[in-house]
């Protein structure tokens, strides 16, 4: 059986992997985000409304390229917050802090399969 030690070890080596893939999610979906209400639809004085009009457009990928960066913002901000919650855990090392550390985790999880599609597969959507 492994020690305590060598576990927080592990964890923290996983908790800072997790960390730094959420921020280059967050970075990526930014950007992405950021792109699309730069060159975003013009509606002025002169100017209708497209058929399909969307607020945020984005110019790059098909239809499903805006749903699916806006799932990729909201999940990579949630697994921050979970790895903040991990920091937390790892911190105290006790039972009292595993529930809150463990729910986020499950969260953010689940909002990163939405993310990358896979809920939708499955769900037959």
């Amino acid at each position: 059986m492994a020690s305590g030690g060598q576990m927080r070890n592990v964890a923290s080596l996983l908790l800072l992997l997790n960390f730094c893939m959420y921020v280059i999610v967050v970075c990526i979906a930014g950007w992405a985000t950021n792109i699309a209400i730069d060159r975003g639809f013009i509606i002025g004085p002169g100017f209708d409304l497209p058929a399909h009009f969307s607020p945020i457009y984005f110019p790059m990928g098909n239809a499903a390229t805006g749903f699916f960066v806006t799932f990729a913002l909201i999940a990579g901000s949630v697994g921050l917050a979970s790895a903040i919650a991990g920091i937390n855990h790892l911190r105290a090392w006790h039972i009292d802090s595993l529930p809150s550390a463990a729910s986020a985790a499950a969260i953010a999880w689940t909002l990163t399969l939405l993310a990358m599609g896979y809920l939708q597969t499955f769900a037959g959507l």
